[in-house]
């Protein structure tokens, strides 16, 4: 059976079995190996409060499996318990400068999560050198190990325009609109879908209610509107026959990957910065890109993510889009635009005064030229007067 139909507790059990016998690991690495599982089963079932494993606790056991191949190829199958300071140290350089690469000929993007998973976790604790890895990987951080890769809304629109199917189409929309990712958005039934009337735009939406069953354990459960009619109109096509307990989607993961990559080689659409094919978790980091650049805060992104409050997984997002260096340079402007609103108010004040100025100058004016007026009649008067006097006398 392929690879991508099995579930995860078959492909961890599997590859699990295959590697604490394989003949090209060590004995004491086997062993440890063996040791490990058995613990870290144990302690998701406690940690989950889970009476048996369940797939998300199968996801993360087989990543183990895909780590400890890598790290004993690194360490050229030596036993771990024997590992010198110098060994671990040449590892870790490698990684850091690039030497070591994964299966795409690339330097390995999660080196945060080898050192703090298996370096300077339980694996390495089982064989006493987890100190001493604390030791040589003291000055790293993680700082820079997030890759920054989303779909711009352009290249989303793009994407959506050479889709007809219905399903397809609701399934793009809720990818962009909540961001969900697309495992948990392939579990979505009827029931979890809650048509509404937005209290302020009066427009149909829907509360999609995200349980914790259908979530990565990093996930915080939650209920988000929709944010576009485009998921609420699609969303009235496809749910109107179906039952409450009906998958909205019915198909499983291989066929969203498939229909993805008909999508992008039909539209050509592809990432931003690096021009790369377009998968369905860039939907998600897309969107969180343009909620961003649409003024929406950090707080509020996470949120709708599913984040913890805690979470930096937005840091690398923010840097590259420069969002919070923006903010002093629009304070600069915000500070020089109230200096031109305060310099026109201070003008508008001098014309109204110079304006009063010209009125009561021009009132009077009026009044000298009606003082002037009487004057000059009373001058009149006394003329004949006298006039009339001499004439008198003669």
């Amino acid at each position: 059976m392929p690879l991508s139909f099995m579930s995860w507790e078959t492909r961890y059990e599997n590859a699990r079995n295959a590697l604490v016998v394989s003949s090209a690991v060590c004995r004491a690495n086997r062993d440890l190996f063996r040791e490990f599982f058995e613990f870290e089963e144990y302690k998701l079932k406690r940690q989950n409060n889970l009476s048996s494993l369940d797939e998300a606790c199968y996801k993360t056991l087989y990543g183990y499996i895909i780590r400890f191949r890598n790290v004993n190829t690194w360490f050229e199958n030596k036993a771990w318990k024997d590992l010198s300071k110098e060994d671990i140290k040449r590892v870790y350089d490698d990684l850091e400068d690039g030497k070591i690469l994964n299966a795409h000929g690339k330097p390995f993007g999660d080196r945060a999560g080898y050192y703090n998973k298996i370096f300077k976790s339980k694996p390495f604790r089982l064989a006493g050198k987890s100190e001493l890895a604390k030791d040589v990987i003291e000055f790293s951080t993680g700082a820079g190990d997030k890759e920054v890769r989303y779909a711009g809304e352009d290249m989303f629109l793009r994407m959506v325009s050479v889709v007809s199917n219905p399903v397809h189409l609701l399934l793009f929309w809720l990818a962009w609109d909540i961001g969900e990712n697309i495992g948990a958005l392939l579990q979505l039934t009827k029931r979890e879908f809650v048509r509404q009337r937005n209290k302020h735009t009066k427009e149909a939406e829907y509360l999609v209610n995200l349980p914790k069953n259908k979530l990565k354990r990093s996930r915080r459960t939650r209920s988000e509107p929709t944010l576009y009619p485009e998921t609420a109109r699609y969303a009235d096509m496809v749910l109107e026959d179906l039952s409450p307990d009906d998958n909205v989607f019915g198909f499983g993961h291989r066929q969203a990957l498939k229909i993805m990559h008909s999508v992008v080689a039909r539209s050509g659409a592809v990432t931003m910065p690096n021009s790369e094919p377009v998968r369905w978790k860039d939907l998600r980091s897309g969107m969180a890109c343009h909620l961003l650049s649409k003024g929406w805060t950090r707080e509020e992104v996470d949120a709708r993510l599913g984040h913890t409050p805690q979470s930096k997984a937005l840091n690398a997002y923010i840097n590259y889009l420069a969002i919070d260096r923006d903010k002093p340079k629009k304070r600069l402007f915000d500070s020089s635009l109230e200096e031109i609103q305060d310099e026109l108010e201070e003008a508008k004040r001098r014309e109204k005064l110079s304006a009063e100025r010209v009125r009561r100058q021009g009132e009077e004016n009026a009044l000298l030229r009606a003082e002037l007026t009487a004057t000059g009649k009373d001058v009149q008067q006394l003329k004949k007067i006298v006039s009339d006097a001499m004439a008198s006398r003669t």
